[in-house]
């Protein structure tokens, strides 16, 4: 621990400006913390903290301070989990009761509410708090309304480090759960001040889990729980894209680079950098917290920025690149960055978003890096940050250094870099590619620059994600290791497909073109650093390319084959006539796609990619790839049917929980159903009493969906069949009761939940108008914000309240409560909704159009009307959308519209732990909102129904 101070809280003070910021003040001149000698237990308290990104302050008192830690991603009680703890300055007593919202401009600026809170003690081997924490190692007993049990503390930085780093994980005792089965973090996300619960161990009690069980166990087992010996970090079914607020990437954004652990100032910028590289490998790590990245198909590409801002691009081999790159250079240039170093990749996606490494080559080949070049354009991938600032990164934790990356291409102004870190997982799924191609407005260029996605997710789904999208594979990288410019077994590569560089050793001429290449002679350096040969291509180029190829490869050309063992035999099935061959100095690198290894080591059924010009040849060996039986292997050590348990819903068997439905953010079906776990108080008010219409997709989003109004099998337990009288001729609607229907109906692959506008007691006479905005092709966000104010304020001059939430997809959802009347039945209440929609239209016809078709909203906006004829459905409240990246339809307040993003601003991964910081619901007075539609249709031209029709319809 830190030695004692006359000001122990200094650092604290000096951080805050206590005339702005609520949080309590520290040791001002002549202030003491609380008193150290506390006679009762000592407090701990968990503070959920959306700054620059949601994380977790995880504060113990000793000493008459909160000595604190944030979590980039809160705790676990999964023993395996083990999760990143930077050791921040101590923090006085009084802010564990803290609970507000820090300014713009204050250290720390955001939301904070209390999240846990309890007394602990520490336990042996580590009884004294002092010494465990002067040693790096605190096993401790937890108290609280959502933690309990033993818990330990590991230094695993450097101590004295300006920010140390630490791992906090669950020992095995009677509360240790894996996370497949449950994560505190989703199941209970909110305040306990605002919610209280209690103590758990009052609420559920384990056998065996008292104050003081388990010390002795802990003792003895300290060093496999601890994760010295037999600890394996299994990462668990969920997966989670870190983009969205979760993984190691969305830790404490850093304000400064040389607030990092471990950073150094750098006297000069290196005017070179070696890249660190991966290190190929057949199976996934076993320990250690690692994050996963798709790997891409793309040349490998670093950015330098000197001290004036200047910015020069350089391949691998340290080759500059910038007068081929100019726009690339441009961008880079834009984020404002001096005395720094970028690395990533760079890649051209074709129309479905996958990278196409030939088109990358012909871009770069012909010049034409444009990014308004459709196809042909060149994205840079950015996924590390060695230097910054002027300060070496180097000895920085990965997790570190992607976090200040991220938060430099948000803060620096980088063009489109917020809706790219968004985008980033989805452009490398077909489905979302045209929204990661269309990343300007207006008709502006779409932004080059992107944040390289990682995930926190098991391997052998995102294998077999990459599989199916035909990408390569995924690299591996260990969370909290150093920059090193050399191969790395802190990055692993996992390659799915064979396919990699080889040497060109020898080529043979074209059978009646000598200048053309009818053949390439292959060969892959051994552990000896020995020219092997590995088979011939002759295949996969076009006469100009062979031709092209040849021309390259007539200065190479040498007497004697370059490899070990001499000149090759063609072997049984060649065509190539022995001693055709013309030999080359072994300079040159293809990259070759076949069917695999023959026993004696030659590729099988090659296919010629593309030249290699940023890999030298000498580093081509024979690359491991995990094969079928590998993967297979991996899948299925995951757990295949982990158990849920919901507040108010029985103990439910989720199958399949480890299927990614989302491949844009690798969610899966498990994080669906804790999803409605979580939001089922909120949703179930929206569903009550209502026909609902479910939307299932039993292969994700990218397979068939099923739009299901009916449900006669009763394929789904718990749902409620209707009385088939509410709608003759049909068969019978559902409705959903509660939450065990909610889930069991999540179980059984349901994405979205659709309702009518009218409840069963009154299904004829609608409680609701929806004024569904779609944009058109070409309207910018903003347009769709504008478009809101404005049918906001047709409502008000009707004399109407109305809602607002997003739809979790492009648009947004103005909703008008009504007063059921027979007066105003379905198609009342249409002619209603489209005569306002056309006064709109006529109103401001640059904005909106009253004709639905998506010929006839192009750059403008359509406010749908139809949602209100009889039997249609709008996608409810807190539903998920079956739309890449899994939006959620949020209701917000007015006021939020002006800084809200996008439509679908959040998804199943982050809606809830928003909810969890709202201080108001924007919906409180929705539900108890009496007006109605006479005067609104009087003001718009449109008489009420006369009484007779009136009462026909309602007879109906």
């Amino acid at each position: 621990m830190k030695a004692a101070s006359n000001r122990p809280l200094k650092k604290y003070t000096e951080k805050r400006d206590f005339s702005t910021t609520p949080e309590p003040p520290g040791d001002r001149p002549g202030d003491m913390p609380e008193a150290a000698a506390n006679p009762g237990p000592l407090t701990f308290v968990v503070q959920k903290h959306w700054a620059s990104r949601l994380h977790y302050d995880f504060r113990l008192e000793l000493e008459g301070v909160l000595v604190s830690w944030a979590l980039p991603k809160g705790p676990s009680y999964d023993p395996a989990e083990k999760r990143m703890a930077v050791h921040v300055e101590d923090h006085p007593v009084s802010y564990g009761s803290f609970e507000g919202t820090i300014p713009k401009g204050q250290y720390g600026a955001g939301r904070v509410i209390v999240w846990d809170r309890g007394h602990w003690e520490p336990v042996a081997p580590t009884a004294d708090a002092r010494a465990g924490m002067a040693a790096g190692k605190l096993v401790i007993r937890l108290h609280g309304d959502k933690l309990a049990g033993l818990w330990e503390l590991v230094r695993i930085g450097k101590p004295g480090d300006r920010q140390e780093s630490w791992m906090l994980f669950k020992k095995r005792d009677a509360w240790a759960r894996p996370t497949a089965e449950y994560d505190v973090v989703t199941a209970l996300p909110d305040s306990v001040v605002d919610k209280p619960l209690g103590r758990i161990e009052e609420r559920q009690p384990r056998i065996g889990a008292g104050i003081g069980a388990g010390i002795g166990a802990a003792a003895g087992a300290g060093a496999g729980a601890g994760g010295t010996t037999g600890a394996t970090a299994a990462v668990g079914a969920a997966a989670t894209a870190h983009g969205a607020a979760q993984g190691a990437t969305q830790g404490v954004g850093p304000r400064r680079a040389a607030d990092l652990p471990g950073a150094l100032p750098a006297a000069e910028l290196p005017a070179t950098l070696a890249p660190q590289l991966a290190t190929a490998t057949e199976a996934p790590p076993a320990r250690g917290e690692w994050l996963y990245e798709l790997k891409l198909d793309g040349y490998r590409l670093l950015a330098r920025a000197d001290a004036a801002g200047r910015v020069t691009l350089h391949t691998r081999n340290g080759h500059d690149w910038t007068a081929k790159l100019k726009p690339l250079a441009a961008a880079v240039a834009a984020c404002g960055l001096r005395s720094t170093w970028l690395d990533g990749e760079i890649v051209v996606q074709r129309d479905d978003g996958t990278p196409d490494f030939n088109a990358l080559q012909n871009a770069i080949d012909s010049g034409s890096s444009s990014t308004r070049q459709g196809s042909a354009a060149i994205t840079y991938f950015l996924f590390d940050l060695p230097f910054c600032d002027g300060h070496d990164l180097r000895r920085v934790p990965l997790y570190a250094r992607r976090a200040l990356l991220r938060q430099r291409l948000e803060a620096r102004g980088c063009p489109g870099a917020s809706k790219a870190l968004a985008k980033a997982a989805a452009t490398t799924v077909p489905a979302a590619a045209a929204v990661a191609a269309a990343d300007g407005t207006d008709g502006a260029a779409p932004d080059p620059l992107r944040f390289s996605a990682d995930f926190a997710a098991d391997p052998a789904s995102l294998l077999e994600s990459a599989r199916t999208l035909g990408l390569e594979g995924i690299i591996a990288k260990r969370a909290d290791a150093p920059y090193v410019s050399r191969r790395s077994d802190s990055w692993l590569k996992l390659k799915i497909g064979a396919r990699q560089e080889l040497v060109i050793g020898g080529f043979t001429e074209r059978q009646g073109s000598a200048r053309e290449v009818g053949s390439l002679i292959l060969g892959v350096y051994d552990a000896q650093g020995r020219l092997e040969h590995a088979g011939s291509v002759g295949t996969g180029w076009d006469a100009a390319a062979a031709a092209r190829l040849r021309e390259r490869l007539a200065p190479l050309e040498r007497r004697e084959p370059p490899f070990a063992a001499g000149s090759p035999d063609p072997g049984r099935w060649s065509r190539r006539a022995s001693g055709s061959e013309r030999w080359v100095r072994p300079e040159l690198v293809a990259e070759v796609r076949f069917a695999g290894w023959t026993p004696a080591g030659h590729v099988r059924h090659a296919v010629f990619v593309a030249l290699r010009e940023d890999k030298p040849a000498r580093s081509v060996t024979r690359e491991r790839v995990v094969d079928e039986a590998a993967l297979a292997a991996m899948a299925s050590a995951m757990p295949a049917a982990p158990n849920i348990h919901a507040a108010r819903a029985s103990r439910l068997k989720v199958t399949h929980a480890e299927r990614i439905i989302d491949p844009a953010t690798g969610l899966t079906k498990l994080h669906l159903v804790r999803y409605y776990e979580s939001i089922a108080e909120r949703l179930l008010p929206h569903l009550a009493g209502r026909p609902v219409s479910l939307v299932r997709g039993p292969d994700g989003i990218t397979g068939q969906l099923f739009f299901q109004k009916h449900d006669e099998a009763g394929s789904i337990p718990g749902l409620m069949q209707l009385a088939p009288a509410l709608w003759p001729g049909h068969s019978p609607l559902l409705a959903v009761p509660d939450a065990d229907a909610l889930l069991a109906a999540a179980q059984m692959n349901v994405i979205e939940f659709h309702t009518w506008n009218s409840t069963v007691k009154k299904i004829n006479q609608p409680d609701r108008v929806i004024f569904d905005l779609d944009p058109g092709e070409g309207v910018p966000w903003e347009r769709v914000r504008e478009a809101a104010m404005l049918t906001r304020t047709l409502l008000d001059e009707l004399g109407l309240a109305a809602w607002l939430k997003t739809s979790g997809g492009k648009g947004l959802h103005v909703v008008v409560p009504i007063t059921p009347s027979p007066k105003f039945d379905h198609d009342t209440v249409k002619a209603f909704s489209q005569a306002a929609v056309v006064h709109l239209a006529r109103t401001i016809p640059s904005r909106f159009v009253a004709r639905s078709g998506a010929a006839n909203r192009v750059g403008k906006i359509f406010v749908d009307y139809l949602r209100n004829g009889h039997g249609a459905t709008t996608a409810a409240a807190f539903s998920a959308r079956a739309r890449p990246g899994l939006g959620v339809s949020m209701p917000i307040a007015w006021d939020e519209l002006p800084g809200l993003k996008s439509a679908a601003q959040w998804n199943i991964a982050t809606a809830r732990e928003h909810l969890s910081f709202q201080q108001a619901d924007p919906w409180a007075g929705y539900f108890g909102a009496k007006q109605t539609l006479g005067q609104a249709m009087k003001v718009l031209g449109l008489p009420p129904l006369p009484s007779s029709l009136a009462k026909a319809r309602e007879s109906r």
